[in-house]
């Protein structure tokens, strides 16, 4: 609702904004899926999600992953399967509660995460290259204020952040 309010108050002003906003997500994300391809095929999508989880997290129990995820313990479960198998992610228990699976990357898993996110730097690195330094500074004040706006921990995990 908050939304559609916007746009009857400013709706030239807000719909190019708007329209900025999507070809910038395209962008990010066609960085994001790129990224990927310097691994050669060594994870999937869904894999590599689990990973970089697991790196912002660090050793976590099974549950918050799936739960950063959005996904069910099941799915969670095979993933992991495929990445202890793969030698990414090692599989524990919690002291006194041998039931609780943890989580955690392995050597292995965090060279592929920062791969992965050093190729990104550099792609992102380009693509401002190519703007005058008091542009690269107006982009990145207002993507700052976008960070902002959307609330801490969006796009990080799974749940939904309304913003106040």
């Amino acid at each position: 609702m908050r939304s559609s309010s916007l746009r009857v108050d400013r709706a030239g002003e807000t719909d190019e904004a708007l329209e900025v906003l999507q070809s910038v997500t395209r962008i990010l994300a066609g960085v994001a899926l790129r990224s990927l391809d310097v691994l050669e095929g060594a994870v999937t999508l869904p894999q590599f999600r689990m990973l970089a989880i697991l790196a912002d997290l660090g050793p976590a129990r099974s549950v918050q992953v799936a739960k950063a995820l959005g996904l069910e313990a099941s799915t969670i479960t095979r993933l992991a399967d495929r990445l202890v198998t793969a030698g990414y992610v090692t599989r524990g228990s919690e002291q006194g509660h041998r039931g609780v699976v943890t989580l955690q990357l392995t050597a292995p898993g965090r060279k592929l995460v920062a791969k992965v996110a050093a190729w990104r730097q550099e792609e992102l690195a380009r693509m401002l290259a190519r703007l005058p330094a008091e542009q690269r500074a107006g982009v990145t004040a207002a993507l700052q204020q976008l960070v902002v706006a959307a609330g801490e921990g969006y796009g990080i995990t799974s749940r939904v952040l309304v913003p106040v």
